[in-house]
């Protein structure tokens, strides 16, 4: 089956009117792009990340247009919409509403999303497999098997990289892991492939603790090998003394700046004389904040690795 693009350009004023009105004439399935609502979101939960995509901030620059697909057969449709769109153009409100008509690829768009998680290296060990590919030639590196389509965390970006490249210098066989924003649980099943005995995987999403439980299980892990939590430990005192009770040989920080920095003062709390701390997610643009955050909360920096503008801390307490 072959399917046409249609693309419509309206304005950002008038774009939610547009689509109303297209809803209402009975085309469903419309896809918004609008960079000013794009930037009120990035504006809105800016502490969740420091890193924008450049590139899709640019594709997005002065854009306001809504996409639909029909059949390509469907030439009534297409009158149709036509028709609504000439009468709708008599509304300054909504702009031009100029239409651009793409043919698209006959694919099977079931399936098709699975090409863009090819096998993906980690370290010099490790290699994440989506999980349709579980039973892939490995060529000797140890798998880390994820459904990709759940969370963020599928191994290709630096700062998971060089996480990984930390756990394969510094985890002792058999030791413990606790990993904290472990989203798909990424970190946390990295290091028990690696040796480790157990881990502990920690997020304020509740969805991200039942996605992590589901992707150690693809790998065999399961309690209590693998334990996922859910929950703030800066604000969560039950969880903290949870945590407390046993220590940890690594103790795994993979998010943001701000986020790590919030994080700081209890940090120590997780770590012995002989524990190490990494902490990644951090943009060189705010190294010395993290490094300054961290050296107040009593701990000493290690070494930083460095990929692209991204730089990864290991720390140990003073």
């Amino acid at each position: 089956m072959a399917w046409l693009e249609l693309k419509i350009d309206t304005l950002p004023t008038g774009i939610e009117a547009a689509a109303a009105a297209l809803t209402a004439a009975g085309f469903e399935d419309l896809v918004l792009e609008d960079q000013a609502e794009f930037e009120t979101f990035l504006e809105g939960n800016k502490a969740y990340w420091d890193y924008i995509d450049e590139d899709l901030q640019q594709k997005l620059q002065g854009l306001s247009c809504i996409k639909l697909y029909l059949e390509d057969t469907d030439a009534a449709g297409m009158e149709r919409l036509e028709a609504l769109l000439e009468t709708l153009r008599q509304r300054a409100d909504l702009g031009g509403l100029a239409l651009t008509v793409s043919p698209l690829p006959e694919t099977d768009w079931e399936e098709s999303w699975k090409d863009n998680y090819p096998p993906q290296e980690m370290g010099s060990t490790l290699v994440v497999l989506p999980y349709w590919l579980a039973d892939a030639d490995t060529q000797g590196r140890l798998p880390v098997i994820l459904d990709p389509g759940l969370t963020f965390g599928t191994g290709a970006h630096p700062t998971t990289q060089m996480v990984v490249e930390a756990m394969e210098a510094l985890l002792p066989k058999g030791g413990s892991c606790l990993d904290l924003g472990s989203g798909s649980g990424i970190l946390s099943i990295a290091a028990l492939r690696l040796g480790a005995g157990s881990a502990i995987g920690v997020d304020i999403d509740p969805k991200a603790e039942d996605i992590a439980r589901e992707n150690a299980a693809y790998n065999g892990f399961a309690a209590p090998e693998f334990t996922a939590l859910t929950g703030n430990v800066t604000a969560d005192k039950k969880l903290m003394d949870q945590l407390k009770q046993q220590p940890y040989d690594l103790v795994l920080v993979n998010i943001v700046a701000d986020v790590i920095i919030h994080l700081a003062p209890v940090l120590p709390q997780f770590l012995t004389e002989s524990s190490t701390l990494i902490l990644s997610g951090i943009l060189d643009s705010r190294l010395r904040d993290v490094t300054g955050a961290i050296t107040a909360a009593g701990l000493s920096v290690e070494t930083i690795r460095a990929k692209e503008e991204w730089r990864c801390i290991t720390a140990k307490r003073r």
